[in-house]
């Protein structure tokens, strides 16, 4: 697994990358192919964010805790990104490692049992529009939605997606080509 460590507001200590590579680094197991790993390490008023985003072929996996203890944030992560990986374990089958989920501890069932299908309640067709990312905001805004698709003008009309974001401001995603 190749890893990149980033501290925001701290300094990533040889102690907490060391723990956090051991940590990150048995999911490794799950997958056939090796994966890259960014760990973000955050402190903000005393309080210590852990977030873990794991890529492995065209999946990404993610993961995010706070506490008071940068460890037990991290702990948290790791358990949330395995127990996503369980709770879709025949949608992932192709993408694991034979065998991968078969020396897991027990989990009670009711934690951890898979979805049925992926149910579409509702389908919506709308006209996506070219426009800036300033007018795809405001657009956003006045139909008091968390997200919009555009055609971002600045981009070659590419197709693009605004949000807004839980800790305030705006999020933006681009299509990027491999």
């Amino acid at each position: 697994m190749k890893f990149n460590f980033t501290g925001k507001q701290l300094e990533v200590t040889d102690s907490l990358r060391a723990y956090a590579e051991k940590k990150v680094g048995k999911i490794d197991k799950f997958f056939r192919y090796e994966s890259d790993a960014q760990v973000t390490f955050s402190r903000e008023r005393g309080r210590m964010t852990a977030e873990v985003t794991l890529k492995n072929g065209s999946r990404i996996y993610r993961a995010s805790n706070t506490s008071k203890d940068m460890y037990a944030s991290l702990d948290t992560c790791v358990s949330a990104i395995e127990r996503q990986i369980r709770k879709n374990k025949t949608r992932l089958a192709k993408n694991l490692r034979e065998g991968a989920l078969d020396d897991l501890p027990e989990v009670p069932q009711d934690l951890w049992e898979e979805e049925g299908e992926f149910d579409v309640v509702r389908v919506k067709r709308f006209d996506i529009k070219p426009m800036t990312v300033e007018e795809a905001i405001l657009q956003m805004n006045l139909l008091d939605h968390q997200f919009f698709v555009f055609q971002n003008r600045s981009e070659d009309d590419a197709f693009a997606v605004v949000y807004r974001r839980n800790n305030g401001g705006y999020g933006l995603i681009e299509a990027e080509e491999d």
